[in-house]
């Protein structure tokens, strides 16, 4: 069975997170869930609230559920899979200094593997340095990161460059799920 690697953190965003894990699965990949140590990790809520009597400029995080980590970073290698899924949330802000995350990234970039990334994962893409030249989407207020890391920023569903395809944020998973699996499929 084919596998993806799913890097995450604690913090990484339920929906961009569980949507692939499963759908994944279904498509008939095995999934390792990989984080700086092979355990369980929170998974957040990450949404500006509704209807707020007080309005929020920033999204706010709420506890979501449990994900386990298989795989630790430094236990991942490029050549053990067929792709790799990127989650937002704000875990990439804080795993993009793994360098064995890192390594692994480049690995699988460099070997022209499909690579699928959504929201703040755009933060691992530019950290790993595999974006210069592209042109992808990321989450609006991330727009910045892309930049810094060499990218064209595209306020779109889902933009594809080379073996890279991102998204926005949750709310484009299935057309990022649906160009994903017809990239692993060729």
């Amino acid at each position: 069975m084919p596998r993806i690697l799913m890097p995450l953190g604690d913090a990484t965003e339920a929906l961009d997170t569980f949507y692939p894990f499963f759908r994944l699965q279904e498509a008939g990949y095995q999934v390792d869930v990989a984080g700086p140590e092979a355990r369980l990790y929170h998974t957040v809520l990450h949404e500006i609230p509704p209807d707020s009597s007080i309005p929020w400029d920033i999204t706010q995080e709420r506890p979501g559920y449990f994900i386990k980590a298989t795989v630790a970073f430094a236990d991942a290698k490029g050549d053990d899979y067929a792709g790799m899924f990127i989650s937002g949330g704000r875990a990439p802000e804080y795993i993009r200094y793994d360098q064995e995350l890192l390594r692994v990234t480049r690995e699988i970039a460099e070997a022209g593997k499909p690579i699928a990334s959504v929201c703040h994962g755009v933060e691992i893409l530019t950290a790993a340095d595999i974006i210069q030249g592209r042109k992808i989407t990321t989450v609006a207020k991330c727009a910045m990161d892309a930049e810094q890391g060499g990218a064209t920023y595209v306020d779109q569903a889902t933009v594809v460059d080379g073996n890279i395809v991102t998204a926005r944020t949750w709310h484009d998973n299935a057309p990022l799920m649906k160009t994903f699996l017809e990239m692993l499929g060729n």
